[in-house]
């Protein structure tokens, strides 16, 4: 066995049984092939409860642009989920959306104004990067010209638009649902759960690193 699964395999020991078994289950569900942006969000609120329904629904990256906001996550709305998902953080859309395409990801811009494809209808074979944009103004220019598919909630009362918090709920139990249904390997792979094992243990050990350098020193 690998030295570092084997110092993995000694701090798991040092886990609660419960969570351990947290982790086991947990993990299997968590998915890359969907990630979520959100643009410039004023509200505080809303980018935590954004970052709670990824880790609810599986995602396990998040990337947040702050061109013009810069505000930190509210812990209590997240709700303890900036522990287990990836918090990518930009000062430029262009930076976010050159970092997102590198990685294979299509650009959906979420708006109801523009009459492409409904969510029922979204093709989740593509990797794909949800875009959420500011609670009045929505998606930058920047985002709208870039997109690769523009995705829309159907509504049918008198409000023409939902809080971004709960567009992203719907579209994220909606498409990972309908994934994990599918034949598509969307899992992360064996190294990145082995990243993530080792990523969730040290943000749950106290004293991790002088427990890392001990278990070196008596090998």
């Amino acid at each position: 066995m690998p030295k570092d699964l084997q110092l993995l395999e000694y701090l798991e020991s040092l886990l609660t049984e419960n969570r351990r078994e947290r982790f086991q289950k947990v993990l299997p569900q968590r998915t890359k092939h969907f990630t979520v942006a959100t643009e410039d969000v004023y509200q505080l609120h809303n980018t935590s409860a954004v970052m709670r329904s990824c880790d609810v629904f599986g995602i396990q990256e998040l990337h947040i642009v702050e061109e013009v906001n810069s505000k930190s996550i509210d812990r209590e709305i997240a709700m303890g989920a900036q522990k287990w998902v990836d918090l990518n953080r930009y000062h430029s859309i262009t930076d976010c959306l050159k970092n997102v395409k590198s990685k294979g990801y299509q650009i959906v811009a979420t708006t109801p104004h523009i009459d492409d494809c409904e969510l029922i209808d979204f093709d989740i074979t593509k990797k794909s990067c949800f875009f959420f944009g500011r609670e009045t103004e929505g998606l930058s220019q920047q985002v709208l010209d870039q997109a690769d598919c523009f995705l829309k909630i159907p509504m049918v009362g008198f409000t023409e638009s939902l809080n971004i918090s709960v567009s992203a709920a719907i579209i994220l139990q909606h498409v990972t649902s309908k994934l994990r249904k599918s034949d598509i390997q969307w899992q992360l792979t064996k190294e990145e759960m082995i990243e993530k094992r080792f990523d969730w243990v040290k943000k749950t050990i106290k004293n991790y690193d002088a427990i890392v350098e001990r278990y070196k020193e008596n090998k």
